[in-house]
């Protein structure tokens, strides 16, 4: 059994997991900036900003990370960042490439704590978070590194806003999911880290799956049927039926090919009994970080022993043209709640979904 031992996050709604989850279940409305101070990174190549907010995950859990090095080695651990716009406004300032490498903050990771283990970047658009937890599995698995320091980072930049703007999927307004009000999404940005071990006391990582559309660069198949088929293999790999789910962190971006893709899927499985929210009203779209900035979230919805979940921020107005899901209300409680299901689906048809348990 993989087990998630140790997270830390930073995001717009605070500079750590505990301030985030707290301002998530309280619906806190807010821009979607990180306005928190971060340090300077000494070497030039690493000064960007996907990895200063990484430094900022690294120092909430530098004494884990530390006991991580001295019990495993600096051999067998190994580094997967998920990102996708890794230094490019640094790269438009001054044309270096070394800015741009998919491969920068896991290699920053891996100088920064001095390993010697693999190392590599993921990119898959936005389930890169959950690829990520995919590729630390894969490492593990088959013996190539003994645990996995994993997660993502993105920052707003000049370039996807200009691109999501060009297909008039953002939104001046707080995104809208699944209301028949919706305009289009919000861009934001965040970091998340995790540490992945084996049989370890921890956040257990039940059940991974990934499908691929193959329909389209942009647009997801408005079917749901491979968005529906990560799920169920999830599901399966987890030995769990959909009525073992207590709750569904949705992708939930608010624009009307996700809304109507996602619906269908979930309810295709889970109909309208599983209670799920998109906490993207929230904290914003965070790209490449959106899964990692969400499974974080569900890590500390199953370490709160409030059983509180993330409520739902929309007008209430649900799209009568969706199949109906179950969108959750502020203050809704679940009993016994075990196990948690985290969405993500990305630009190429991409789709990824990690259940997790306690």
């Amino acid at each position: 059994m993989l087990n998630i031992t140790k997270t830390a996050a930073i995001c717009n709604l605070g500079e750590n997991l505990d301030e985030i989850f707290q301002n998530i279940i309280a619906g806190k409305l807010t821009d979607f900036k990180i306005h928190t101070p971060l340090l300077e990174i000494e070497e030039k190549k690493y000064n960007i900003r996907c990895n200063k907010m990484l430094l900022n995950c690294i120092n909430q859990i530098k004494p884990e990370l530390d006991t991580l090095v001295k019990y495993y080695g600096k051999k067998r651990i190994g580094v997967a960042i998920a990102t996708t716009n890794t230094g490019i406004d640094n790269f438009e300032e001054t044309q270096d490439y070394e800015f741009l490498k998919i491969s920068n903050p896991a290699e920053f990771i891996k100088d920064y704590l001095e390993l010697d283990g693999i190392y590599c970047g993921v990119s898959t658009a936005c389930s890169s978070g959950i690829k990520a937890f995919s590729t630390a599995r894969k490492w593990i698995e088959n013996g190539i590194c003994d645990a996995v320091i994993t997660g993502g980072t993105d920052e707003r930049s000049k370039f996807p806003l200009a691109g999501f703007k060009s297909l008039e999927v953002l939104s001046d307004k707080r995104s809208n999911p699944f209301s028949k009000n919706r305009e289009g999404m919000n861009i934001s940005e965040a970091a998340a880290l995790f540490i992945v071990e084996p049989d370890k006391k921890g956040i257990n990582i039940l059940g991974i799956g990934e499908t691929s559309d193959a329909y389209h660069a942009s647009t997801p198949n408005p079917d749901g049927k491979e968005a529906a088929r990560a799920i169920l293999n999830a599901l399966n790999e987890a030995h769990l039926k959909p009525s073992d789910i207590n709750y569904i962190n949705l992708h939930g971006t608010g624009t009307l090919a996700n809304d109507l893709m996602e619906a269908t899927a979930i309810n295709k499985i889970f109909g309208e009994n599983t209670p799920a929210s998109s906490t993207k009203p929230l904290t914003g779209h965070c790209l490449g970080a959106a899964a990692s900035i969400e499974t974080a979230v569900c890590c500390a919805l199953l370490t709160d022993n409030k059983n509180i979940l993330p409520p739902h921020i929309y007008d209430g107005e649900y799209d009568d043209k969706l199949p109906k899901i179950k969108l959750t209300s502020k203050n809704m409680k679940v009993e016994n709640l075990k196990y948690v299901m985290c969405n993500a689906f990305g630009f190429g048809g991409t789709n990824t979904v990690i259940i997790l348990g306690k």
